[in-house]
């Protein structure tokens, strides 16, 4: 079991395979009895509840509260905005009857067909149209203006090639839906929960993340203007890991949301939208793992230390465990996650090997020689370091370790980033560089038919449209038109 626990295909060899298996022995999530569905197993869900606990937190501290709307949304509220709807239809699962019976031949059920819905409904693919409808009955002047709501849910998108976490026909996710008196308020908004992703991508799974804006063809269906952030995976893709829409007055416009202004006259809602969701479980996975497993930013890390006895009989444990006791109850004080692994049914070396595995942070031993001596060892998943030292104020030790791990997994992640971002002037250099992967800054003429051209020929997307970049006017690789300032390019998930 030991050996089989470690057995992950090298990155180098297939970096794939070497997800899918790292996903699955990790016991992060497998796939369901439902094709495209995934199954959350406790350990990967207890990383998600990490991500959702800390962006909630973020999300109340500027002023959002959550709510809960139906799953299930009329077909006819897609239809009322036109880019919307032509966005989602191709991925909308569709409810068309509400019962089953007893099939006649005894071979189980079968649909009613007397049960039909007099009007489908659809199977949540993203909630603008529901809420917008919901909307409509909470604003009638400015005084109930803005509304800050934000959603903790499942969706549906019928995905026909899925990947654990990257791409799953069900997901979960946040979607923040508010609703603003004026433009500038709205457009704010939208950079202000930009700016939240960022802060979490950065300071809590220390992945460092390109801000801007999407082109007109890559926007959200019915945005006026989409925000992204852009992280870069250890094979050189790009993954999206969080969007930020100003919406305009388009869905106050589709459901009749008007309010009364500070002046007497009736004007349309200005609104945007958010999300993020267990996408981030992948880029955690793939800006950070290596071939011995996970590595887990401490942030996030369901335990960030874990304690291994290594014990001859049960009186030696009996002692390792109370000389242990008050280094628990310590880290505990200290706030620091841990996991006192004394276990009799696994050995040392096969816990180790799971605990490096799963990619916590730091594991602490202590054996029989520590006992005698004072001492503790200690393991730094991030280095794969180990050394022996006082377990006198040990708990200061690993708090402090515990911040240095988080800033070099970031400062990896962000070296790594530096190292493949290059920039281009002509479309051959282009497509030379393109072919190893990274960030990629040319100029871009604007035009929506020089995008499509190199996403057919090169695979490569404009990821975004920076806001911190080079903003010095040039000449298009392609079609040496004017381009206002570069772009990002990348090859992405």
């Amino acid at each position: 079991m030991a050996i089989e626990i470690k057995e992950l295909t090298p990155r180098s060899e297939n970096y794939s395979q070497w997800y899918n298996d790292l996903v699955i022995k990790a016991d992060l999530a497998e796939n369901s009895a439902v094709r495209g569905c995934m199954v959350i197993k406790p350990y990967g869900y207890a990383i998600w509840e990490k991500i959702q606990r800390q962006l909630d937190d973020m999300f109340k501290a500027t002023g959002h509260v959550n709510a809960y709307f139906p799953l299930f949304i009329p077909k006819s509220f897609l239809s009322r905005e036109a880019d919307h709807v032509e966005g989602f239809a191709k991925e909308c699962a569709v409810v068309t009857h509400y019962r089953l019976k007893n099939d006649p031949s005894g071979k189980g059920v079968v649909v009613d067909p007397e049960a039909r819905l007099e009007e489908e409904l659809i199977v949540r693919p993203t909630s603008e149209t529901i809420i917008w409808s919901t909307y409509k009955n909470w604003i009638q002047s400015y005084r109930d203006l803005p509304i800050l709501c934000n959603q903790w849910a499942n969706v549906v998108r019928w995905e026909m090639r899925t990947r654990l976490f990257l791409r799953t026909a069900e997901f979960l996710w946040q979607e923040g839906h508010t609703a603003h008196e004026t433009r500038e308020e709205a457009e704010e908004e939208t950079r202000k929960m930009l700016n939240v992703y960022a802060d979490f991508a950065e300071n809590y799974m220390a992945v460092p993340v390109m801000k801007g804006t999407k082109t007109a063809s890559e926007r959200f269906a019915g945005a006026l203007d989409t925000y992204c952030i852009e992280a870069l995976m250890q094979d050189g893709k790009a993954l999206q890991a969080g969007t930020s829409h100003f919406l305009g007055q388009n869905f106050a416009k589709a459901f009749d949301v008007q309010f009364l202004n500070k002046e007497g006259k009736r004007d349309y809602v200005w609104a945007t939208s958010w999300g993020v969701s267990t996408r981030l479980m992948g880029a955690l996975i793939m800006a950070h793992s290596d071939d011995n497993g996970l590595v887990l930013p401490p942030n996030l890390a369901p335990y960030q230390v874990v304690i291994v006895p290594i014990y001859k009989n049960d009186e030696q444990l009996a002692q390792i465990s109370t000389k242990l006791e008050p280094v628990i109850n310590e880290l505990k004080s200290l706030g620091v996650s841990v996991k006192y692994d004394n276990s009799q049914n696994k050995k040392p070396g096969w816990k180790f090997a799971e605990y490096e595995l799963k990619g916590v942070p730091v594991r602490l031993a202590m054996g029989g020689r520590d006992l005698e001596n004072g001492t503790i060892e200690i393991a730094r998943r991030d280095t794969l370091t180990k050394e022996t030292v006082s377990i006198n104020n040990i708990g200061a030790t690993i708090k402090e370790l515990l911040t240095l791990i988080q800033e070099n997994i970031f400062q990896k992640a962000f070296d790594f980033r530096a190292s493949q971002t290059s920039t281009v002037d002509t479309y051959d250099d282009f497509k030379r560089k393109i072919k190893d992967g990274g960030f990629i800054l040319a100029h871009w003429d604007g035009t929506p038919e020089t995008e499509a051209l190199i996403k057919e020929e090169t695979k490569a997307t404009i990821r975004c449209i920076p806001f911190d970049g080079d903003k010095t006017p040039g000449k298009c690789m392609v079609t040496n038109n004017p381009s206002a300032q570069r772009v990002v390019f990348a090859r992405a998930y």
